[in-house]
C-alpha cells in the first residue's frame, strides 16, 4: 500500500511551480528578441510613411562600396506595408521558434544568417537595389527545418514538419521566372536558405541533441563485454592461442 504524505505534496507543488515559473522565463526570452526585431523593422516602415520619403537608396546594391551598407540595412527596409507585413508574420513564428528551441545558439545563429547571406548577395546578386527580411526568412526556415532532421530529436523534427507543413511553399521564391511580374530578390531568398543549410550543419553538435537513455548506455556496455569476453578472429594478434 502507498501513502500519500504532505510533503510529497509540497515536493509536487514546488516542482510544478518552478517548471512554470521557468517556461514562462524561456517562453518571455523566446518572444523577446523577436519582438524587438519586428519593432525596428515597422518603426523604419512607419517613419518613411509619416516623412514621406523613402529608404530605398539605403538598401543592399551587389559590388557597390555605397551599398555594402546594405548588409546591415536591408532586412530592415521594405517597399510598402504589405511587403513589410508578408514578413512580420513568419519572422515571428519562425523567430521565436528558433529562440525558444535552440536558446544558448540562437542569437548566434540569427546574426550569422542575417551577416552572411546578405554578404552573399552584395558578392553574386544582381546590380539592383535589394530590400526585405524575406532572406532572413528563408534562412531560418531551413535552419529549423535542417537542424531538426540532423539531430533527429523528436521535438526537434516535429519543428521541421511543421516549417515544412508551414512554409515549404517559399522553396519557389527562388525561381525568378516562376514570378515575372514580381521584383523580388530571389538572390536573397537562395542566400538566406544557403546560410540556415550551413549554419544548421555548422551547429549540429551544439545547442539542444537527442536524449539518451540509461538502458542505451547499458546495452552498448553489454556489447563491449561481450567483445572482450570472445573477441573475433580476425581482431586476435598474431600467435595466439585462440581456437575458434
Amino acid at each position: 500500500m502507498s501513502y500519500i504524505t504532505y510533503g510529497t505534496i509540497f515536493d509536487s507543488c514546488c516542482f510544478y511551480q518552478f517548471y512554470m515559473s521557468n517556461e514562462k522565463h524561456k517562453l518571455f526570452y523566446s518572444l523577446f528578441f523577436p519582438t524587438v526585431f519586428l519593432l525596428v523593422i515597422w518603426t523604419v516602415s512607419i517613419t518613411e510613411y509619416i516623412l514621406g520619403v523613402h529608404f530605398v537608396e539605403y538598401g543592399l546594391y551587389p559590388r557597390s562600396p555605397y551599398g555594402a551598407i546594405g548588409i546591415l540595412t536591408m532586412p530592415l527596409i521594405h517597399a510598402d506595408f504589405n511587403h513589410l507585413f508578408a514578413n512580420s508574420v513568419p519572422l515571428f513564428v519562425l523567430g521565436t521558434s528558433l529562440f525558444y528551441f535552440y536558446r544558448s545558439i540562437a542569437l548566434r545563429v540569427f546574426i550569422l544568417i542575417y551577416l552572411f547571406s546578405n554578404i552573399w548577395v552584395w558578392g553574386m546578386g544582381r546590380e539592383a537595389y535589394h530590400i526585405g527580411a524575406s532572406g532572413l526568412v528563408y534562412g531560418l526556415a531551413a535552419f529549423l527545418f535542417v537542424s531538426g532532421l540532423i539531430r533527429r530529436e523528436p521535438r526537434l523534427m516535429a519543428i521541421s514538419m511543421f516549417v515544412a507543413f508551414l512554409y515549404g511553399s517559399l522553396i519557389w521564391g527562388i525561381f525568378p521566372e516562376l514570378f515575372p511580374e514580381k521584383n523580388i530578390s530571389w538572390e536573397g531568398h537562395l542566400m538566406g536558405i544557403v546560410a540556415g543549410v550551413i549554419f544548421a550543419i555548422y551547429f549540429r553538435k551544439k545547442g539542444p541533441q537527442k536524449r539518451r537513455y540509461s538502458w542505451e548506455f547499458e546495452e552498448e556496455s553489454e556489447a563491449e563485454n561481450e567483445d572482450e569476453e570472445d573477441p573475433a578472429y580476425w581482431k586476435v594478434p598474431p600467435g595466439s592461442d585462440f581456437k575458434p
